[in-house]
C-alpha cells in the first residue's frame, strides 16, 4: 500500500449522527466526495465515532441507574460500529466487507476503503485512527469535527478566541490534558494525542462540513484548520 495515495480520516460521529438525527444530506455530500476522490486514485481509512447514538444510550443508562466509565464506554463503542456499518454500506461497492474493529490486528485489505469504529473502553476512535495510520504507514489522521481548528479559546463563549494554524502536540496536550474519559468533547483525545506525539504523527483539525477544504487537506493545498505536529 502506496502511503501518499492513503488518507486516514477520523470522522467525528457528531458529524453523522447530530442531536436532530442521522445526517443524511451530509451523508451524500461525504459518499460523492470520497467517490470522485477514490476515482482520482486515493484510498482510505475512514473512522467513524458515535454521535448522538453514542450520547443517547449514556444519558438513557444514567436515568435509569449508575453509570460506570467502562459501560458508558462500550456503550459508545457499540454506537461506532453502528455508524460505522452504515457508512461502510454506503461505499458497499468501494470497501472492504468487514469493519475494523481491533487497530491492533492487520487486516488485509485491498478495496478502496477500509471502515473502522471503536475498539474497547478506555481508546477513542481518534486513538483507532492513530493506531491505524500507523499500522498502515500514513503520516497523518485528518480529524472532522463540528468546528473548524482548534482555537485558543472556546469560539462559542469568546468572540476574541484565535484560531491556531499550528501547534506542537507538548502545548496541545497543555490544552487537553493526559486522561481520556467517555464523551469528552476535545479537539483530539488526550491518549491519542500522546500517542501521535510520540509516533511523529501529523494530525489535522478541521470541519468536517467544508468538503472543498477536505479536498484542499487532502491534495495538500492551502486550507482552513490545525496542524499538530512535532514534539
Amino acid at each position: 500500500m502506496a502511503a501518499q495515495t492513503l488518507t486516514v480520516i477520523s470522522i467525528g460521529g457528531s458529524l453523522v449522527v447530530p442531536k436532530d438525527g442521522i445526517a443524511i444530506e451530509y451523508l451524500r455530500e461525504l459518499n460523492r466526495f470520497i467517490r470522485n476522490q477514490v476515482k482520482l486514485g486515493k484510498r482510505f481509512i475512514i473512522v467513524i465515532g458515535g454521535g448522538y447514538t453514542a450520547r443517547q444510550y449514556q444519558i438513557a443508562a444514567k436515568a435509569i441507574g449508575k453509570l460506570a466509565d467502562d459501560d458508558a464506554d462500550w456503550l459508545g463503542i457499540h454506537s461506532t460500529r453502528l455508524n460505522a456499518q452504515l457508512v461502510r454500506t454506503i461505499f458497499k461497492d468501494l470497501a472492504n466487507p468487514r469493519i475494523c474493529k481491533d487497530p491492533t490486528k492487520r487486516m488485509s485489505w485491498t478495496e478502496p476503503i477500509l471502515v473502522a469504529a471503536g475498539w474497547k473502553p478506555g481508546w477513542s476512535t481518534d486513538y483507532v485512527a492513530v493506531r491505524l495510520a500507523r499500522k498502515y504507514g500514513a503520516q497523518r489522521v485528518v480529524n472532522l469535527t463540528n468546528i473548524d481548528a482548534v482555537y485558543d479559546k472556546d469560539p462559542a463563549r469568546f468572540d476574541d478566541a484565535v484560531a491556531i494554524k499550528r501547534i506542537a502536540w507538548k502545548d496541545f496536550r497543555k490544552i487537553v490534558g493526559d486522561k481520556w474519559s467517555p464523551g469528552a468533547n476535545a479537539p483530539f483525545d488526550p491518549i491519542a494525542s500522546k500517542l501521535g506525539q510520540k509516533w511523529g504523527l501529523e494530525a489535522i483539525i478541521a470541519s468536517g462540513h467544508d468538503l472543498k477544504n477536505v479536498k484542499a487537506i487532502i491534495e495538500n493545498k492551502k486550507f482552513k484548520g490545525t496542524i499538530i505536529d512535532g514534539e
